[in-house]
């Protein structure tokens, strides 16, 4: 008769065996299927957007097609509105969520993230004339454009800044380029687009805040999934390697914005 240890030690190395199989599962049945299914919204531009014919497109779709590419499968969109987006991935209707998501404590408890892919930093915007502002401390007693309850908001009156109320971005600097406001702090990420769109725009970043406020985002996945999660690494660590994501990220913002 087995003694009661190698019982013991036989149901340990079972159940281990077990939570392997059950780890790589999310992976396996990727490959198995021939198919990564990414959900992601289809109507948030640069990231993922349809273009003029109707094609979706967008930094974080070609992010996606290059990931599944190297996990040797083809990459099917599932898109949907932002509020049911990760909701989408508990309910198993795909194996990620590619969408510029925020990398956050809250989110880390009951998911699993990629290495960081795209950091996005405040930037104090001014018009392109300015030479007085070339500091967040030079924004002391100046009026700055921005939404009253954002981070870029409270950064700016953390600085002395005046902050008049706008409803986003372009109304930021549309007050801005019309000498109604002195500045913006805004995310860099906003600006690199504005600018890739209208280049000659009187605008310029006087200011990188690369500190605490840098905002980090990555591939959403479910948690016991570690297979996954290192393929999607590796691709990504690929994918910079061989220049994949510099080209990429050069066509959406014309840099690098993993950085």
């Amino acid at each position: 008769m087995k003694s009661i240890r190698s019982i013991l030690l036989i149901g340990l190395l079972q159940a281990a065996a077990a939570t392997s199989a059950f780890a790589a599962d999310g992976l396996a049945q990727i490959k198995s299927a021939g198919v990564f299914k990414i959900g992601t919204e289809g109507t948030y531009a640069p990231f993922t957007f349809h273009d003029a014919s109707n094609q979706l497109t967008g930094f974080d779709v070609e992010i996606g097609r290059a990931i599944a590419q190297r996990l040797g499968v083809k990459a099917e969109f599932v898109e949907g509105k932002w509020d049911g987006l990760i909701a989408g991935l508990d309910a198993n209707r795909y194996d990620a969520v590619i969408n510029e998501v925020s990398i956050t404590d809250a989110r880390k408890a009951k998911y699993d993230f990629s290495s960081p892919y795209i950091t996005s930093h405040a930037a104090l915007i001014v018009r392109s004339d300015n030479t007085t502002i070339k500091t967040f401390d030079d924004l002391k007693g100046k009026k700055s454009a921005n939404t009253l309850t954002s981070n870029f908001g409270k950064i700016a009156l953390a600085h002395g800044a005046e902050v008049v109320a706008v409803q986003g971005f372009n109304e930021s600097v549309d007050l801005l380029t019309s000498g109604r406001v002195d500045a913006t702090v805004n995310d860099s990420l906003s600006f690199l687009d504005f600018k890739k769109h209208k280049p000659d725009a009187k605008v310029k970043i006087a200011a990188l805040d690369n500190s605490a406020d840098s905002d980090q985002s990555g591939v959403l996945i479910r948690k016991g999934n570690p297979e996954l999660q290192a393929a999607i690494n590796k691709a990504l660590a690929d994918m910079k390697a061989d220049g994949t994501y510099d080209k990429i990220s050069i066509k959406y913002f014309g840099k690098d914005v993993s950085k």
